[in-house]
């Protein structure tokens, strides 16, 4: 990969980051993550307490890379066919039309997604995986850069639903957003008093859009030229059938997370400027990758313990390919 495309790639990473900055106070690790998510064509799953930015860093990602974003608030009522669509009789013409739902877009949100139940999650399950839409059996195409950012609340759970391990396994990774800090809640604090609120900011026009759709297949053919050494695949392996034999797991991470986990390292590698991957690359993505993936056995969560802890002891595990 020659140093000129790196460059080009190492850009539009950097200008996209700055734009998103001028909304999203803070939380650069999820915000690295999420453009992880877009640039190798994958889904992310969204999680943190109500008022830390999700659905506003979803719309500015939106805004930042000219792409249309549709929001799907998720509740108990909510039926399969208002996501996808459905086929209305209209008299006039004595034929059906297509009406098309929220999911015929580019960037969906799909906010707090395991307030409906699995029947309604399962209208997400093809489109995910082959980005197509099956309405009265006439299958559709999606936009080939169709995400799902999908968010849900970590600390409530009356009244919700958890996700089928199918659904879950679809989301190549999970990005966590904290409270801010307290030198950036003091920012947000006097942003908001005055005319420079980052729901404001997004409004006026001031966050430009660094590229249009279009160029995004660009942006990841380079993203294709990097490099990943043979030992670092076996290592991402390794790590990835260790989870399936810990005598902790339940049910460990599928082969999808050997995909997740390859990608992400790459997209990883690419933001630093480098046109390789390297270890930490991996170590770095393997919690938000395989975490929710994992089921672990009752006796075990009894005891409080955790699949980030379990990750954390199979890095120490497995050795470091040299």
């Amino acid at each position: 990969m020659s140093d000129s495309t790196l460059e080009q790639l190492k850009e539009v990473f950097t200008r996209a980051k700055a734009e998103i900055a001028k909304v999203i106070i803070g939380q650069d690790e999820a915000v690295e993550r999420a453009l992880i998510a877009i640039f190798t064509s994958s889904h992310a799953l969204i999680e943190g307490v109500p008022g830390v930015g999700k659905t506003l860093l979803v719309r500015t990602i939106g805004q930042v890379l000219s792409c249309e974003m549709n929001r799907i608030q998720f509740t108990p009522d909510l039926m399969p066919t208002d996501i996808t669509g459905t086929n209305i009789y209209n008299l006039q013409q004595q034929s059906f039309d297509l009406v098309k739902g929220p999911i015929f877009t580019t960037f969906l949100l799909a906010d707090e997604i395991n307030r409906a139940p699995a029947k309604t999650q399962s209208a997400l399950l093809q489109a995910m995986q082959e980005r197509l839409v099956s309405i009265d059996r006439d299958t559709h195409k999606l936009s080939p850069h169709f995400t799902v950012f999908a968010t849900q609340n970590p600390v409530e759970y009356e009244g919700t639903y958890p996700l089928p391990e199918a659904q879950k396994d679809r989301f190549m990774l999970k990005i966590t957003m904290t409270e801010p800090e307290r030198e950036e809640e003091l920012q947000l604090a006097s942003r908001t008093l005055g005319s420079t609120s980052p729901e404001l900011v997004l409004e006026s026009g001031d966050v430009k859009a660094i590229l249009a759709e279009k160029h995004l297949p660009q942006c990841k053919r380079l993203l294709q030229q990097l490099t990943v050494k043979e030992e670092l695949i076996s290592y991402v392996v390794d790590l990835v059938r260790a989870t399936r034999d810990h005598e902790s797991v339940l049910v460990g991470a599928s082969p999808r997370a050997t995909q997740g986990l390859l990608l992400a390292a790459r997209a990883t590698a690419a933001m630093a400027g480098r046109d390789f991957v390297v270890p930490d690359d991996i170590k770095d993505l393997a919690v938000p990758v395989m975490e929710h993936r994992l089921v672990l056995r009752p006796e075990f969560e009894i005891e409080g313990l955790t699949p980030a802890e379990v990750i954390g002891d199979i890095l120490q595990q497995v050795a470091i390919p040299k």
